[in-house]
């Protein structure tokens, strides 16, 4: 019976983890260029499964059980977001797959928000305030006297004169990015960045990939869970409560 309840809030601590998961999906449905997570579960192996061998500590009724639920780390969602017309010059969206390159302190970082603007320096950064790469990985300097246009293969032209081109690049396997925040992702040492052949569409960006029907549809199936996980439990310490107080007063 205790193992019961065990498993019981088990279930209700991984289910409140995707409940938390679909809440920030669902408030930055209106990010520029975020990705979604996506939750995944796996089954808790017992302690005798794990190490592969049993003892006098294990019992077959129990091992039969299983150890309940376990979260697995989330992974990102990098399906194409809508593209939504700005009328901005200086933003662009990637089409495809691929991400611009930004420096941040000495780190490389990677993001699909192409919302540009210039520094007082004539650095063409984020918003946020990354510098943004060239196709070289320097950070592009433009001038500050004239509004930029930026072509589908990244070409930046002010007044006629081209100053450089946006880098576009990729990994070879997406999965193996990890979010730092700010809609910004890292690459692992073991999948490096290298260049991509995305298509940029000036004067757009792309749009979070967050569906929030699909998300409310799902933040109401998790609560279900939880509550199912709940009642289990008040049902566990009902019988326990029953055979504490009744059962033991018969001898």
């Amino acid at each position: 019976m205790i193992y019961g309840l065990y498993q019981s809030a088990a279930g209700i601590m991984s289910n409140s983890y995707r409940q938390d998961v679909i809440a920030n999906n669902l408030a930055n449905s209106e990010t520029t260029g975020f990705k979604r997570d996506v939750t995944a579960f796996r089954q808790r192996l017992t302690a005798a499964r794990e190490n592969r061998k049993s003892g006098d500590w294990s019992d077959s009724v129990y091992e039969g059980l299983g150890g309940g639920l376990l979260a697995m780390p989330n992974q990102a969602d990098f399906s194409q977001g809508a593209l939504q017309e700005t009328g901005a010059a200086s933003d662009i969206a990637i089409q495809g797959k691929g991400f611009l390159a930004v420096k941040q302190g000495d780190q490389t970082l990677l993001t699909r928000d192409g919302r540009f603007s210039v520094n007082q320096n004539g650095n063409l950064i984020l918003t946020s305030g990354q510098a943004v790469l060239d196709t070289a990985g320097q950070p592009i300097t433009v001038g500050t006297d004239g509004p930029l246009t930026i072509d589908s293969d990244g070409q930046i032209t002010q007044n006629g004169k081209q100053l450089g081109r946006v880098g576009v690049y990729n990994v070879d396997n997406a999965a193996s990015l990890k979010k730092v925040g700010g809609n910004l992702f890292a690459a692992s040492d073991n999948d490096p960045i290298h260049a991509g052949d995305a298509t940029l569409r000036s004067g757009f960006v792309e749009q979070s990939n967050v569906e929030p029907t699909s998300e409310m549809a799902d933040l109401m199936d998790v609560q279900r869970q939880i509550q199912a996980n709940a009642n289990m439990i008040q049902t566990q310490d009902s019988t326990l409560q029953r055979l504490v107080n009744d059962v033991g007063k018969i001898s």
